[in-house]
């Protein structure tokens, strides 16, 4: 390795320091944790975390290791290492943001200038503080939120932040929910709530102060260390079960487990909940297909609720339609709904008229959140019937796609041309899986209603 536009750059050449570095690698332990790679003076040049401490560090220094110019200047400085196992990835993530933030090694830096840091921030002025990603801090939104960061990995912050739901429930919509406002009574709660990662104060069905309680947990977690919280919580339930309040006990308990089970969920070997069996599966990376799909369409936020909508009929016999449900691209199948319709034959467009109507009508209403995307099966008439629908609603929805079946398009709603897409993309596949699941659902249906006609015949 060259040397050359190092501004300090060792005077031991790479070759001797490389087997030396190499060496010392082999010797951590295959542990998640942070690494603070190092001068000849001990100042730190760089900070990062690692699922495997052994395998990330080691990369740095075989023969084929790094070749990007960055890295190269980094380790043409670099004269040894510090490590610091961590109990999980979270943790890791963690104590990286941390100590960048505390130290703000050169070379983090450097390899952020193109860009913002992403930040956490909780709302903690609000009744129900919500918990959102943002790299603009200062943003008048969030004055007087909670401010965690910097990281940096927006993937791995987004990732992280999806486990952490499941344990916390904490709300990450921008609604604006009071405590004492009339209309929480009649709005349904959104299908985060249903899968179990919010409380969902928007429809009254958690308290003031049991979701605050429930925060504070949160950010004790992301400022502490994993075992001394565990202790703090343990001492909650006793505390709580000593005073009969077995309720309170009860959720302290849950949040124990769920924290317990945080290494299992971020390997993916926990229990897959609501699969269907007979779902058509999508094979490809679930969260790698939602992050192409939302750079192909342009959303802002992350995606992760999909509702599809299918029609199928004979000849204009037995019209039905299709709604299923994909989140964080899995198929959720309580949120799976049929529709036999009564205003149409062989109308497909009049079919996706009412079902979008149905099954959207409290939406529109302000008495529900939309899923992030809406896929219509079908081309630029199917697309445009579905959004003729939501045009009678007062509240529209974020984003109406579809997908046409010949070539395979991708129409948005208010974009003159389609968008076409290599076969191997990520996001065509889920839109793809999605789109066949509705399709099979919507034809199952319509196959129970001929056999029932027959039958009756």
């Amino acid at each position: 390795m060259s040397a050359e536009g190092s501004e300090n750059p060792h005077p031991e050449s790479w070759d001797l320091r490389r087997p030396r570095l190499l060496s010392a690698a082999h010797d951590l332990g295959k542990t998640p944790g942070v690494y603070l790679m190092k001068d000849r003076e001990g100042r730190i040049l760089y900070i990062g975390k690692a699922t495997s401490l052994r395998q990330r560090v080691s990369s740095y220094f075989q023969m084929s290791g790094p070749t990007d110019t960055k890295t190269r200047q980094m380790l043409a400085q670099v004269d040894s290492f510090d490590s610091i196992d961590c109990e999980g990835e979270w943790e890791a993530l963690l104590m990286e943001s941390r100590l960048i933030k505390d130290v703000r090694p050169k070379f983090n830096i450097r390899l952020l200038d193109d860009k913002s840091f992403p930040y956490l921030a909780v709302t903690t002025r609000e009744d129900f503080p919500g918990v959102y990603i943002t790299r603009n801090p200062a943003d008048e939104r969030l004055k007087g939120a909670r401010i965690l960061g910097p990281f940096t990995s927006i993937g791995d912050l987004r990732s992280a932040l999806q486990i952490l739901q499941k344990v916390f429930k904490f709300r990450t919509c921008d609604l604006d929910i009071q405590e004492d406002d009339p209309r929480n009574r009649h709005f349904r709660p959104c299908l985060l709530h249903s899968i179990g990662q919010c409380t969902a104060p928007c429809a009254n069905r958690v308290d003031r102060e049991t979701y605050r309680a429930d925060i504070e947990r949160f950010l004790r977690f992301l400022t502490s260390k994993r075992t001394t919280v565990l202790r703090e919580l343990e001492g909650e339930m006793k505390h709580a079960s000593d005073e009969r309040r077995y309720e309170k006990a009860a959720v302290i308990r849950d949040q124990i487990q769920a924290i317990n089970r945080l290494d299992d969920r971020e390997k993916g070997s926990g229990p897959t909940k609501d699969w269907q069996t007979e779902v058509t599966m999508f094979s490809g990376d679930p969260s790698g297909g939602l992050r192409s799909l939302q750079k192909t369409i342009g959303l802002e936020t992350p995606v992760r609720c999909i509702e599809g909508i299918d029609i199928a009929h004979l000849a204009g016999s037995e019209t039905v339609g299709s709604k299923v449900c994909f989140i964080d691209g899995r198929p959720f199948k309580d949120g799976y709904r049929r529709y036999q319709i009564k205003t149409a034959d062989n109308d497909d467009y009049q079919s996706i008229r009412e079902v979008v109507s149905r099954r959207y009508r409290d939406a529109g209403a302000g008495k529900e959140l939309y899923p992030d995307v809406i896929l219509i099966d079908g081309g630029l008439g199917q697309l445009h019937a579905a959004i003729e629908a939501f045009q009678t609603l007062d509240v529209k929805p974020p984003m109406v796609i579809s997908l046409a079946k010949k070539e395979e398009l991708i129409y948005v709603q208010e974009r003159a041309e389609p968008i076409k897409l290599g076969r191997g993309n990520l996001g065509l596949k889920l839109c793809q899986s999605i789109r066949d699941e509705a399709h099979r659902f919507a034809q199952h249906y319509h196959h129970i209603l001929r056999r029932k006609k027959m039958l009756d015949e």
